[in-house]
């Protein structure tokens, strides 16, 4: 009986589908559309702890909440098994892409940074953007001029990334030195806002598949800079602009180009403008521009191919395009490579 009900469910789904006499295919995409954003707006907000006072003495995973703006708000930690309590750790922000969330970024299978997390004894925070759901689901940053509901409710994502590091310093045992922060896509168009904004509190930055979209940018004291993009990045495209991939431009941005967000960086930290070649294997280059003031570093790594996505990593969905993650560097690796040189 039950195989029989699910024939005719997905003969019915079928029929309202491909008919055209019953309805349109953009009346069934409001439908999709309108049942999606309700299950969005049912799903619980994350089970999370408001004590942000208590000193976390153990390692293992923690989520917590607090009111910011006016609006609940959302980060995960994860402390490796050698954290151990009077011993300073370093701290890695790491920032998800636009409609995603904290949750999706933690994830093992697609990003790799618990397994790093340990590997190299480092906290890791994940922070969730702003969502208008109260699950924290399909979230994004305002990042000057991207993206989205953050953007266009001028949510101050840059206060609320200062008051969780202000909370993470008394919860944990930090190393204010070595703290610094990453994302992808939005969240690497958030690291640039830090970057420019919160200069004094991080020793430096990784971005990963998207661009310095700033609209201001006064950065106290140099930076150093590791981009990573995709040649053929079909969302935030290497020569600037927006990918055709976005149905509704109004939510992003005509993206600022790789080459013109490392000529801003190269020019803020005062480096030479000749970079030298430091990796060149097939698939992927990178470009370091060294003799920066205070002897910070500008770093550009280049894949061939990737598209929209974290090299090394597995494209957690439909957000990001279709394209396999390059394999020809591992954006954690070089990632913390950078960071152990900074």
């Amino acid at each position: 009986m039950k195989y029989k009900f699910k024939f005719l469910s997905i003969l019915v789904l079928s029929l309202i589908f491909f008919s055209t006499e019953s309805c349109s295919r953009g009346w069934l995409r409001s439908k999709i559309k309108e049942r999606f954003q309700t299950r969005m707006e049912e799903k619980p907000a994350p089970i999370a702890s408001s004590d942000l006072t208590t000193k976390i003495e153990t390692p293992g995973d923690y989520t917590f909440t607090f009111s910011h703006g006016g609006f609940p708000r959302y980060y995960k930690v994860h402390v490796p098994k050698s954290y151990v309590t009077n011993k300073q750790a370093p701290l890695l922000f790491v920032l998800h892409g636009g409609g995603g969330d904290m949750e999706i970024q933690a994830n093992e299978d697609y990003y790799h940074q618990i397994s790093k997390s340990e590997e190299n004894g480092y906290i890791v925070l994940f922070p969730n953007g702003y969502s208008k759901f109260k699950s924290g689901k399909i979230a994004t940053w305002n990042a000057g001029n991207c993206c989205a509901d953050a953007r266009d409710q001028k949510i101050d994502d840059v206060g609320f990334i200062k008051e969780i590091l202000e909370h993470a310093t008394k919860q944990l045992y930090i190393d204010k030195t070595k703290v610094y922060v990453t994302g992808m896509s939005n969240g690497a168009m958030m690291s640039y806002r830090l970057a420019c904004e919160m200069t004094d509190k991080f020793a430096a930055i990784t971005t990963v598949a998207g661009t310095d979209n700033t609209i201001t940018c006064n950065p106290t004291k140099p930076i150093s800079i590791l981009h990573i993009h995709a040649k053929d990045d079909d969302k935030v495209l290497f020569y600037g602009g927006a990918g055709n991939s976005f149905k509704d431009r109004n939510l992003v941005t005509d993206f600022v180009s790789v080459p013109n967000t490392i000529s801003k960086w190269v020019k803020f930290n005062q480096c030479n403008t000749t970079p030298k070649r430091v990796l060149e294997e097939p698939g992927v280059t990178c470009d370091e521009y060294g003799e920066c003031k205070d002897g910070v570093k500008v770093k550009l790594c280049v894949t061939e191919s990737g598209g929209h996505s974290w090299p090394g990593g597995k494209k957690p969905s439909l957000f990001f395009g279709s394209a396999t993650p390059s394999t020809a560097i591992k954006a954690n690796d070089a990632m913390w490579e950078f960071f152990k040189g900074n």
